[in-house]
Parts: structure tokens; sequence; C-alpha cells
């Protein structure tokens, strides 16, 4: 044979090898992954439904999801990142002996990730399983090839294997947001390729920086934020000389900035906040020349701003919540690129640069609590991109620049609590996107421009405490928004606007004004109202009898007013924490709703009001008896007959009659009445409480029992969910210390729960009302604490299947009248079917976020997972509530710190520096003598009960830590609240 002939033959040997070759990879590709699809996935949005082969021979390269090398057409990458699907990690997928990228980020895929499922993945260069459920200890990746693994925002638990210290080749790491609990190992040094490296948000145990960090030299992010890190930023973090963004943030770091950060000639951004950082701030930063921004905030750095930091081109500058002092340098006016300006909570002092803005596209500037002085800088928003302006709580004083009015991008000021005075510009009145409005306790003086019309999405308006005067602008009722009006302490004269009330508002308080006319009796819009303070001003008239109808009010002030006529019986329907009518002209007897020692003071200094039994008021004349008398004793028993006839009928037409009930009635205890008994009492004059999903009446029934009883509104879909959840939780509870449902009815219009009755109403509403008197003492809240968490343990851990209560709160801790706690409200409760894990929580989780502000834990907000731990969280707020006596949103504590953060805070600065250095809440039980600081200053605790107090604090820190895995279970919590040696066992 001639050798080309030879040539020829091998060369169509080679392409039929080849064509042989591709057709078997493209069907043994396209066999593996529909055997993926079919046996390992579900695809619920049917994201892969052009997974089909069609053919033998079909290439699988069209497929959803799949991508082939254009060369040879052979699969090289599988990405189904965000496409719902769920089931066990699909480790088939590797089988696929060209795959080179593996991405499956932000799915349901759950189940543990063994060693032994990801070994046929070693040839694999990039893996995302991030955003998913998975579980259990990391596997072991062994692969000299990978260069990504993203394994981020799952449920990760242990330690960081050591065969991840043997990646050579990889560049990006990622675990964040797991519950990995080991130490940060130094192993990790050994990872000299890697250029992204984020391990924030897990609860290992405290552990410092570790120096082999500097071995890094090519990473470019280091994300470590929320990592139990404590001890000082090592030296070595110099040695990352390609750096350009280093976060820190929120661990437990001490000592000064090392001055090494200065080599990082890349850096770009440096992020410190919320540690525990001491010291001046290095001059030496200012060497870094490509840094944009800066936030060391929340630390305890000391000293001035550096005139050389201030004269950096930097985007953002953070010093907030530090103890710098001095005056702000005139050269940071200059920087060109300044937007955000963040210098609160310091000691600074002086005027402001002049120019302040001038240069510079300022968006948030927020310089409140520090001790500035002098005019406002007219510059501020010359390039039209401020949106904030926040100065509250320093002495500046002058006018508001009429340059400030221009500023259209405005939506959201706080300048109260300064010594500005004269007229607010007539344009400032007028910013179309402003949000919240605040100049409270100035000497501000005029009236309120017209032009408030305009503000169409302002949500809360407060100008107290200053010299305004005029009327109150018809205007103000296009703002539609407008939830909150505080105008209190001004000069406001004329009467109210009656259209007001087509506000929907929550809190109006005019106290201490000039206003006059009668108060507006169209009040219905006003469902969401808690707060009415009319207080010391010339209003006449009656009281409406309508606000008696508004169920959210718990605050209502009318004293020193000239309001005439009788008290209207409706406002006996209210559950008020404050109530005070005093100082008026009012007459007649005090209706016996308000025949109680709680109401005498807010009844006084009206001469013509009278009680029979309700000192030092006069007692009511009583009537003689005659004709007059026999015949209103005769019209009132003709109108009672009368009504009962018509009720009657009506309660047959809606109720049914005996033969035939139009409604399901289920008993879940054995009870000695009926139905019957309880459809009359179902009246506006025994509603004792309306919340968000009905009304709740009071019933005493012939029996002399007296049982609660809760209409839901409607039959909507959110009533059926809570009437469901109710019925199916409590109708299989018992346990003493959770409120007992005895029976329910529901019809096609209405659902109707029956409870036992606790007469002292909720925990929430004695600690925070008035009546807090029942709880003067400590051992009374300490008793509350350890009934409901036996309520709550009971939930988690006696239950088959476990329930999780998803809404503990104080106002769902029902006391009866001696005091003893009962859980109460499952209308957002869950049943959870997965087993248990190794550290005795579920794993189960909900879709969606459910609860009340300030109770709800704080991984919701990036996993919207709810377990046992959600619950341990809520419960630990409710023990700080017992403690502090103080909401956990309370005013006091100023913008963005609930209850958790300010306890934390206040204890965390009574320890010592090895103590706070050790992690967090585990304290070890020495908190010094701040714990005095916290305690309700309205109980008098022996030394005994402050010992036990401090106690208490060690479990509720524990329940409220940041971590879920730290928190103990309800059934841990218990022991401890029980146990003497709680300190020592909290602190293991």
């Amino acid at each position: 044979m001639r050798n080309p002939d030879l040539k020829a033959l091998i060369c169509f040997l080679f392409w039929v090898v080849c064509v042989f070759t591709f057709v078997v990879s493209f069907n043994g590709d396209s066999q593996i992954l529909i055997r993926v699809k079919d046996s390992q996935l579900d695809d619920p949005n049917g994201r892969l439904r052009d997974w089909v082969i069609l053919t033998p021979d079909q290439s699988p390269c069209n497929w959803t999801g799949v991508w082939c090398e254009s060369r040879n057409r052979t699969v090289a990458s599988i990405d189904l990142s965000g496409f719902g699907i769920s089931g066990g990690f699909p480790f088939e997928f590797c089988r696929i002996r060209t795959l080179r990228t593996l991405y499956l980020a932000d799915n349901n895929l759950n189940g543990s990730l063994s060693s032994q499922a990801i070994s046929p993945c070693f040839r694999l260069r990039k893996i995302d399983l991030s955003g998913n459920i998975f579980v259990g200890e990391l596997p072991d990746f062994s692969s000299e090839h990978l260069e990504v693994l993203e394994l981020s925002n799952n449920n990760f638990t242990g330690d960081i294997p050591v065969s991840f210290g043997r990646m050579k080749s990889l560049k990006v790491l990622s675990l964040g947001g797991n519950l990995l609990n080991g130490k940060v190992p130094s192993f990790l040094g050994n990872l000299t390729e890697l250029t992204d490296f984020a391990l924030g948000y897990n609860p290992f145990k405290p552990s410092p920086l570790p120096d082999e960090i500097g071995n890094l030299s090519k990473l470019e992010y280091l994300w470590l934020t929320n990592a139990n890190l404590v001890g000082e930023i090592p030296f070595s973090i110099g040695n990352l000389i390609s750096l350009k963004s280093l976060d820190l943030t929120c661990n437990f770091l001490i000592g000064k900035i090392p001055e090494s950060l200065s080599k990082l000639k890349k850096l770009e951004q440096i992020e410190l906040y919320q540690n525990q950082l001491t010291g001046e701030l290095p001059e030496s930063l200012a060497e870094l020349t490509s840094l944009l921004r800066l936030d060391v905030s929340q630390n305890s750095l000391t000293g001035k701003l550096p005139e050389k930091i201030a004269a950096m081109p930097l985007e953002s500058l953070n010093l907030n919540d530090n103890f710098f002092t001095g005056e702000i340098p005139e050269v940071l006016a200059s920087n060109q690129y300044l937007s955000q300006l963040k210098l609160f909570n310091n000691s600074f002092t002086g005027k402001l640069p002049s120019d302040l803005g001038k240069f510079s596209p300022l968006e948030d500037f927020d310089v409140s609590t520090n001790n500035f002085s002098g005019e406002l800088p007219p510059f501020l928003c010359h390039k039209r991109k401020l949106q904030r302006i926040v100065i509250f709580t320093n002495r500046f004083s002058g006018s508001i620049p009429e340059s400030y009015g221009e500023c259209e991008s405005l939506n959201y000021i706080r300048m109260g609590d300064n010594a500005f005075s004269g007229n607010v510009p007539e344009k400032f009145w007028g910013l179309p996107l402003m949000q919240l409005f605040e100049l409270q306790n100035n000497h501000f003086e005029g009236s309120i421009s017209p032009s408030i019309s305009a503000l169409q999405k302002l949500t809360i308006l407060r100008i107290s405490g200053n010299n305004f005067s005029g009327d109150i602008p018809e205007g103000m009722c296009k703002l539609h928004n407008l939830t909150q009006i505080n105008l209190s302490q001004n000069r406001f004269s004329g009467g109210l606007p009656l259209c007001i009330t087509d506000l929907k508002l929550q809190t109006l308080e005019l106290e201490d004004n000039e206003l006059t006319g009668n108060l507006p009796g169209s009040v219905g819009s006003w469902t969401e109202l808690t707060e009415l303070n009319l207080a010391r001003n010339r209003f006449t008239g009656e009281i409406p009898p309508t606000l008696g109808n508004l169920p959210a009010l718990i605050y209502l002030e009318l004293s020193g007013n000239l309001l005439i006529g009788k008290i209207p019986e409706d406002l006996t329907k209210l559950r008020l924490n404050r109530f005070n009518l005093s100082g008026n002209l009012l007459n007649g007897k005090v209706p016996l709703g308000f025949n109680n020692e709680f109401f005498i003071s807010g009844l006084l200094g009206n001469p013509d009001l009278c009680s029979p039994n309700l000192n030092p008021l006069p007692p009511c004349p009583r009537i003689k008896p005659g004709t007059f008398y026999v015949v209103g004793i005769l019209t009132v028993c003709l109108i009672l007959l009368i009504g009962s006839v018509i009720w009657f009928f009506r309660t047959r037409s809606k109720f049914g009659s005996k033969t035939r009930r139009p409604y399901k009635v289920t008993l879940f205890q054995r009870v000695e009445f009926n139905e019957d008994e309880i459809f009359p009492f179902m009246k506006d004059d025994c509603i004792i409480g309306t919340g968000g999903s009905g009304r709740v009446y009071k019933v005493k029934l012939k029996t002399g029992q007296t049982v609660a009883v809760k209409r839901l509104w409607g039959v909507k879909r959110e009533a059926e969910e809570v009437f469901r959840s109710e019925t199916e939780t409590l109708g299989r509870i018992r346990h003493g210390n959770i409120v007992k449902l005895l029976m329910c009815c529901s019809g096609d219009e209405f659902r109707v729960l029956v409870y036992e009755c606790m007469e002292n109403g909720s925990l929430g509403d004695v600690l925070h009302g008035d009546k807090w008197g029942g709880l003067a003492d400590w051992p009374k809240r300490f008793a509350i604490a350890v009934g409901a968490a036996q309520g709550l343990a009971y939930l988690h851990h006696d239950c088959l299947p476990p329930i999780v209560h998803r809404d503990v709160k104080s106002n769902n801790i029902l006391l009866d009248e001696e005091m003893r706690p009962r859980v109460a409200d499952f209308g957002l409760a869950k049943t959870l079917q997965i087993e248990a894990g190794d550290d005795g929580s579920n794993g189960g989780a909900m879709s969606r976020i459910a609860g009340t502000h300030g109770y709800i834990a704080p991984e919701y907000g990036y996993t919207l997972k709810v377990t046992e731990k959600s619950d341990v969280y809520s419960f630990g707020v409710v023990l700080l509530e017992l403690i502090t006596g103080k909401r956990p949103n309370d005013s006091s504590f100023g913008e963005n710190k609930d209850l958790v953060k300010w306890v934390t805070e206040v204890v965390l600065s009574s320890l010592p520096p090895s103590a706070s250095a050790q992690g967090g809440n585990d304290s070890g039980g020495y908190f010094g003598k701040k714990v005095a600081e916290i305690v309700d200053p309205r109980m008098k605790p022996s030394t005994y009960e402050m010992k036990e107090i401090e106690r208490v604090l060690n479990v509720a820190l524990k329940c409220t830590s940041a971590f879920p895995i730290n928190r103990p279970s309800m059934r841990k919590v218990v022991e401890l609240l029980k146990d003497q040696r709680c300190v020592q066992l909290v602190a293991q």
C-alpha cells in the first residue's frame, strides 16, 4: 500500500473513532443528566423540562443550564443557580468526565455532604453550592485542581477540615453564613493562591486571626465579619499587598489599629466597625492612596481626626460611636468625592467647616450627639444629592440656611435638641421626597407653611418644643402616609381640622398649645392609633363616644381643657395604660368601668363628677322615688324586652336553633356550658381587648366561671390560618403553663375560640402599663420567667411533632389572678416534621417571616429559617423585659438600637478586657456594678435577689446570642433558671 493511502486510512479511522467517541460521550452525558433529573432532583418550577432525549445521539448542549465547549461540543459547565430545585447533592453530575464547573447556588438542596458523595467531583475547577440547606460537617476536599469553592449560607457545622489547607490551586473560598463552630484555623494560610476569602457569620469559638493570614499575598477580598475573632489584629496583615477590601466587623478585636495597614497600597475599603479597638486613628492610613471607604465606628477609639486623614479623597468616612474629640479639620471640605459622613456619638467640638459640601456630592450626613456649635454650613446640598441631615443633640444655633429649601433630594431630617431660631424657610416645608421631618426642642417660630401639603411621602412629623404659632393647616390632611404627628409645646391656635380624621394615624400629640373648638367625632379611620394627647389646650364640647371604638388606643390624655358633659360609657371598652380626663368641666356619674383606683388621678379636677364608691369624688345624689322614677323603670324594662326579642330572632337566624345549627362546635375540654350561653355576651360592652386577628370578649357564665371569647375578623384567608393553627395546636396541648382552649365554633360568617380567662391580662400590659404594681418585686417576675419557659419547653420537647410558637412576646404571655403565666396566641405556630439534629434542635424551616418587631431572631434577615432557636431568642428578649422593665424597642435606646443591643453594650462595658474578649455574651457571670443600671428602677431587689437577677441576665444573653447554635434549648433554659449554679453552666 502506498504511503498516502496509509495516511488516508489512518486519518479515516481516527475520524471514525472520534465521531464514535463523541456520540458515546453525548449519549452518556445525556443519560447522566436525565438520571440526575429523574432520581436525584425535584424540579417544581419545570425549569428542566427540555431535558429530554429525542434521538439516541442527541447532544445536551442546548439544554437549559448546560454549557458545552464550542471546539469539541463536550459538557463543560452546569449552572442551575436559582432554579428552585430540591433534593440531595446530585453527585452523579460529577461522572461527566469533561465537567469543570458546577453551579447549584440558591436552591433548596438539603441533606449532608459526605466526602464519599463529593469524591467523584475531583476533576471540577469550580463548585458553588451556596444558598442551600446542606447540614452536617464539611466534607474533605482533596482536589488539587479546585479553584473556586463556594459553600456559604448553608447549615454546615463543626470544624473546617484540614484537607482544605491542601487545595493549593484554590482562589475563592466562601464559607460564610453557616454554623461552623470550631476555630479559625491557621492552616488556611497555606492557600497562597487565594484572592477571595469569606468566613463571616459563623459562630466560631473565640479565636484570634492567625498570623499565617499574612501568607496570602494574592488575597484581594477578606470577609470575616461576625466570626468571634478576639485578640489584636496581627501585624502580618500588612503582608496582604494585593488586598482591596478588609472586613473584620462585628468581632471582639482589641488593641490598636496596626500601623502595618499603611503598606496595603491597593486597599480600597477598611471595615472595622463594632469591635473593641482602642487608641488613636493612625495617621499613616493617609498613605493608602487607593482608599475610598473607611469605617472604624462602634469602637473605643480616642484622639482627634488627623488632618492628613481628613484630607484623603474618601467616598465615605464613618467614625461614629467612639470617643473622638477636637474640631473637624477645615481640609475635609475640600474632598471632591465624599458622599457619606458619619461622626455621631462622639465628643467633637467647634464649628463644622463652612465649605462642607461645596465640592463633594454629600448624600448621608450624620453628626448627631456631639458638641458642635455655630451655624450650619450653607453648602451641604450644593451638589443636589443630599438625602439625610441628622444633627440632633448638639449646640447648633442660628437659622436653617435658605439654600436647604432648594435641596429636593432630602428625605430624612433630624435637627432636634439644638438652639436653632427664626423662621423655617418656606421651601424647606415642601421638599417632596421627605419621609421624616424632625425639628423638636429648638427656638423656631412662625407658622407651618401650606406648602407642607407637598410632602406626600411623609410618615413622621415632630416639631414639638418650639414657638410655632398659627393654625394647623388643612394641607396636612393630604399627607396620607403620615402616621405620627407631634406638635406639642408650641403656640398653635384655632380648631383642629376635621379632615385630620382622614389620616391613618398611630400617634397624635398636640398637648400644651392654644387649640380650641370641639374634638372630631369621626375618628373611625384611626384603627391603628395608640396614643392621643390633647392635654392643656382649650378644647370645648363633649368627648366623642366614638373614641371608645379605637381598637389599638392605649394612651388617652385630654386633661386641662374645657370639655363638658358626661364621660362616654364607650370609653370603658378601651384597654388603657394611660388615662387622664382631669382638669375639665365634666359632670355626671363616672361609668362603672372607671370606678377603680387606677383611674382616680385621671378624673380629678372635674367638680361635677360623682361616684358612689370612688374617693375623693363626691357620691352621686340619690333620685327620690316617684312617678317619674317608676315611668323611667317601666321604659327601661320595655326597651330591654324589645331588645331581647330582636336579639332572639337575630341570633336564631345567625347562629341557628337547637334543632339545626349552621355552624360547627368542637369541644377540647370538659365544660359545663354551651355556645348558646356565650353568644349573647359578644357585644361591645364586654370587649376586653382588640388585636390584629380579632376581638376578645369577657364572658361570665351562670356557673360563675369566666371565659375569654375571641371572635376572629371575618373569614379571610389570614383568619382561617389563625383559626386552624390555634385549634390544631392548642386543641391537643395539656400543660399548666399554656392557656387552655375550651371550645371553638365555626360558621360561614364567623370563627369563635373560647379560652380560660386570665384575669390579669398579658405580661406586656402589666409590665409596661400603670398596673405594674403587681410585679413590683423580683420573685414574682422570676416565677413568671420559669413558668413561661416550662410552657415553651413543653412545646419544643414534649410535643410530637415539636411546635414552634413563632410569636413569643410579653403580650402573648397571659397572667391569671395569682400572676401565674400561660403562653397564649398560637395563630402563627407551626409544627416541625424534620427529625432533630445532633444539637437537639430541629432543622425545619419556614418560608415567610413571622413574629413581632423587637423579638425576631437576627438569622431571619439572612436565612429566613425558623426553628425552636428562634423562640429561644424571643424568650430571651422577654427575660430582658422582666429585668429592665423596658419595651424591646424603647425610644430611650436611640436610633437603630433595641433592648438586646442596649443591654449587651452596658454589660460588655462592665467586663474587664480579658472577659469581654472571650466572645460576646458568654461573660461568665461577671457583670460588675453595671447590673444596677439596667434593672427596672421600680423594683427594689435585695442583695440576694440582685445575684439572682444577674444569673437570669446570663441566661437571657445566652438566649439572645446572634448565632442559633450558641443558644440553649428551652429545656436547658428551664434548668438554668432553676439551677443555683446557672452562672457556671451558662459559661460552659
